[in-house]
């Protein structure tokens, strides 16, 4: 039997760092956008409504993905000396994850219109999203219609705001249906 040639775990690594980076990039850029997406809070011209979440409110939002981020930055370390993976590719590793767990924390900013969420610098069509039935008191989440497991969408913000975004969420998705 002949034995394969696979490319070094260094090579593995720069693949698996570089996809991480421009993740890391490009959701650290979606956030930012949606601050220049949203303007003003409150009432929109347009019949909408606009908010933001505190850090405490995403950090509720965002748990399990803490959790998995906390996670995806041990577990690296118990492989890397079976897998002769260099020390600073677990760095970097580390750093990036880093910088995604703080955005994650960031305070984000969300909107309601008559055709779309904008939640996570992402705009959502309302054909594309449902409301299920069942819902957590402290928090709302939406469903993403074709996404199986990854399917719900938390959204974040004080219960005063949520509670506000509910009503107008579900008179929106009635009107659909």
């Amino acid at each position: 039997m002949r034995e394969l040639d696979l490319p070094s775990a260094d090579f593995f690594a720069t693949l698996v760092v570089f996809s991480l980076g421009i993740i890391v990039l490009w959701d650290g850029w979606m956030i930012w956008r949606s601050a220049k997406e949203i303007p003003s809070l409150g009432n929109l011209a347009n019949g909408g409504f606009a908010w933001s979440s505190v850090s405490n409110h995403e950090a509720f939002r965002q748990w399990g993905n803490l959790f998995s981020m906390a996670a995806m930055m041990v577990l690296p370390w118990s492989l890397a000396s079976v897998t002769d993976t260099s020390i600073y590719w677990l760095i970097i590793w580390d750093i990036l994850l880093a910088f995604h767990l703080i955005s994650l924390l960031v305070p984000k900013r969300y909107a309601v219109t008559a055709s779309h969420l904008f939640a996570d610098g992402q705009k959502y069509s309302w054909d594309m999203l449902r409301l299920p039935i069942r819902q957590p008191k402290k928090r709302l989440i939406l469903h993403r219609k074709g996404w199986w497991i990854f399917a719900p969408l938390p959204i974040g913000g004080a219960i005063e705001d949520l509670e506000v975004v509910r009503k107008y969420i579900r008179s929106l998705l009635t009107e659909e249906q």
